[in-house]
């Protein structure tokens, strides 16, 4: 484990290093930089995933964190448009890997990681033992960490360590609002489907409000394909603006940040949508966070949080074990749960809270990702459920 001002070398060769990420205990990791030059300072990550980089870092509900991927082989599908989970420059702030992006072998690739990285302002490093570097995290809890990138490989570390240092953390920061829409958009595209890519939903069966506290497009996409007609509203959206809509159906969309600063002005919100006693909601990782703030619940933040594709959950009303994709590095306090709010979904790895549903009314949530952009597929049914929830109010 590293110690105070500790240096590891690069894992690769002895060449001279052009990247560097300093901890705020002091810690040194050299390595090669790709991607963009500069320096990031974010809290430090891992994910487990052994697919989905390029969906991973553009994700928006990574804002504010630096991607450790402890898969060894990243980069070698190379990029295309079509795995970007958002249009905007959002999402991680960095990425950690332990080789150099070898050249792309795909035949849906159209850039090189490097040169889309470089491309989205984002700085990456290779050559990290991301094994200890791993270890590091979860022993010190998600680390604030500088990330620098320089090709003269001139760097001042003291002030890297004291930026680390410095760097205030997630607890208490809004970042939905960095990361939403400012105007309202529809959405009809559907999931991906060999060989003509992303199909139209053409004959919608429910309307459903999304409200965007840093949605990822395949959500959008699996709404679409479970038979909705998707209007996005922006995270500042009021009670008011989404019913102005008459929805079917309300959902809050996963996001980066501080649930409980988010909540500041997206649980009036939510409450406002609750008042309608018969309006199915649905929310994902940060939109099930809110959620249970909104029902009077409170979150946590984590020692390092949930991050990869292969994350065991237990549905308690099936008694069935999904595997699941995460990330998020705040939860549900479970024990505070008030009465009428059911916990649905528990995860296997620690026992934190993974889903909540109210006990008489069409209202749930889960922690987890059922879109799995990367990952498994086998909460899809949750879709499903949402649709099947819209019908029976409109029956």
């Amino acid at each position: 484990m590293p110690t105070s001002a500790q240096t590891l070398s690069l894992s690769q060769s002895t060449q001279k290093p052009t990247a560097c990420i300093a901890l705020a205990d002091g810690s040194l990791f050299y390595g090669h930089g790709f991607g963009a030059t500069g320096t990031a300072i974010a809290e430090l990550c891992f994910n487990t995933a052994m697919t989905g980089y390029q969906e991973i870092m553009t994700d928006p509900s990574y804002a504010g964190q630096i991607v450790t991927f402890t898969f060894p082989h990243i980069g070698n599908t190379g990029t295309n448009i079509e795995d970007e989970e958002t249009g905007q420059p959002v999402g991680a702030a960095g990425m950690v890997v332990k080789w150099n992006p070898t050249e792309a072998s795909s035949w849906r690739s159209t850039q090189e990681l490097g040169d889309w990285l470089a491309a989205r302002g984002c700085i990456a490093i290779g050559g990290v033992d991301t094994r200890r570097l791993t270890r590091a995290i979860r022993h010190q809890g998600a680390p604030h960490a500088a990330l620098a990138h320089d090709p003269d490989g001139n760097f001042d570390t003291k002030a890297l360590i004291a930026q680390a240092k410095a760097f205030a953390g997630l607890e208490g920061l809004d970042l939905a609002k960095d990361v939403s829409c400012t105007q309202s958009y529809r959405w009809d595209e559907m999931r991906w489907a060999w060989p003509d890519g992303y199909p139209v939903q053409t004959a919608p069966k429910h309307k459903v409000v999304a409200i965007d506290f840093g949605a990822k497009r395949n959500i959008l996409r699996c709404l679409a394909s479970a038979g909705c007609d998707v209007t996005v509203l922006p995270a500042s959206a009021t009670a008011e603006d989404v019913l102005a809509h008459n929805p079917d159906g309300v959902f809050l969309s996963n996001g980066p940040g501080d649930p409980a600063a988010t909540g500041v002005y997206a649980v009036p919100m939510i409450k406002g949508i609750l008042a309608r006693k018969d309006l199915p909601v649905f929310g994902i990782c940060l939109g099930h966070q809110m959620l249970a703030l909104a029902l009077g619940a409170k979150t946590i933040k984590m020692n390092h949080g949930h991050h990869g594709a292969n994350h065991p959950v237990k549905d308690h009303d099936t008694g069935k074990v999904e595997i699941t994709s995460m990330n998020h590095g705040f939860a549900v306090d479970s024990q505070s749960l008030p009465t009428g709010v059911i916990e649905s979904h528990v995860s296997l790895f620690d026992g934190s809270n993974c889903g909540i549903r109210l006990e008489d009314r069409p209202v749930f949530s889960v922690q987890h990702h059922p879109e799995a952009s990367p990952g498994p597929q086998d909460s899809y049914y949750l879709f499903e459920r949402f649709a099947a929830y819209m019908a029976v109010k409109k029956a």
